[in-house]
């Protein structure tokens, strides 16, 4: 019976843990950030100080520079736009050049919709089962990724594309799994026993994904 209780106990924390991963509850209207302290200790406003204009973000209205490596995002989260803070959302703007490619990566903290604005983008998503589920997405289709797994997107078209993400968290995170694996500085011996490559095929992938 105690065995029992304990399995319990157990699941029922780690349900907890599960429901109360995301972002909390909001206990004001807003908190406005104080941008100095926007990432490291999000203090708000002052209320009477707040004005529209902190309501608004203006960054996203042309496309990024993509025309160097294919493709650009701009971020929108509390850091640059600080009427954001403390409501459990943000925004990505990511445009594409012919061929370009939202290379794999994943963010720990958020589930992504991702709405094509311009363009044709072959776009999916790899489960835990390395099920892959991908198509290609058009003008005016959305696709939304689950929290935490791996997805991609790539330009197929013959201009180029944009889309618009949103995430259910203010810090989602992102992890390019390029960069991870070979921007990191993990053990070279590691690398070459896992993907089988030689230390000069290893060289030229660190410097190509070597963090700016």
């Amino acid at each position: 019976m105690i065995q029992k209780i304990t399995l319990f106990l157990a699941f029922v924390l780690l349900r907890s843990h599960v429901v109360f991963a995301s972002d909390p509850d909001p206990v004001l209207d807003y908190c406005v950030a104080i941008k100095e302290y926007a990432t490291s200790n999000p203090s708000c406003k002052n209320s009477s100080a707040v004005t529209v204009e902190d309501f608004i973000f203006s960054g996203i209205k042309t496309p990024g520079n993509y025309r160097q490596t294919g493709f650009s995002s701009v971020a929108v989260n509390s850091n640059v736009f600080p009427g954001l803070n403390t409501l459990g959302m943000s925004f990505v703007r990511a445009d594409f050049d012919v061929d370009g490619i939202n290379v794999p990566h994943f963010h720990p903290r958020a589930t992504e919709t991702a709405f094509v604005l311009e363009g044709r983008i072959y776009s999916g998503f790899i489960d835990t089962s390395n099920r892959i589920f991908a198509k290609v997405i058009e003008k005016g289709e959305v696709m939304v990724f689950p929290r935490g797994v791996v997805h991609f997107q790539m330009n197929v078209g013959d201009k180029p594309a944009t889309i618009l993400g949103s995430f259910d968290s203010q810090n989602p995170g992102l992890q390019r799994l390029p960069t991870a694996i070979f921007g990191s500085g993990i053990k070279e011996e590691l690398l070459e026993k896992v993907f089988g490559l030689n230390s000069k095929d290893i060289a030229k992938l660190r410097k190509r994904f070597a963090p700016n």
